[in-house]
């Protein structure tokens, strides 16, 4: 068992990976007996992933705010605290807060053989954040 209090510093998410301003931090990385990787990003009004995938999945947790869920080809779901994302190994989207209000959620996947636990695409474009529909699963 290993315990760790307040377990890392806060960053500033990397401009490759985010549009608008998000604060990352690593709660969990990766150790040679397990490949689980857990972090929370905290997303201010408007800010949000560029499209990107996991090669194992992702699984988020709303755990303050409001915000945005959206994947290629599909539909824009509003999340909030509580809800729960589960999206699937390969499947492009993004995530983040919507434009009024900040949102955080823990992140949890697993890293493959090669270090790698996401590949980043393109900035998701104003027109396809402000897309409808919206839904509220």
């Amino acid at each position: 068992m290993e315990v760790t209090n307040n377990p890392s510093a806060v960053t500033v998410g990397p401009p490759e990976w985010f549009t608008g301003t998000a604060y990352m931090k690593s709660l969990k990385g990766p150790t040679e007996a397990s490949r689980l990787v857990v972090g929370s990003v905290e997303f201010t009004p408007g800010a949000r992933t560029f499209w990107h995938s996991h090669p194992h999945g992702q699984t988020l947790i709303v755990t303050e705010g409001t915000g945005l869920v959206g994947r290629r080809g599909g539909v824009i779901h509003q999340v909030s605290v509580g809800d729960v994302v589960v999206i699937e190994p390969g499947e492009e989207h993004w995530h983040g807060a919507d434009s009024q209000n900040s949102m955080t959620h823990l992140h949890i996947n697993e890293v493959d053989v090669n270090g790698t636990y996401a590949t980043f695409c393109e900035p998701v474009s104003e027109a396809e954040y402000l897309a409808s529909p919206l839904t509220q699963d």
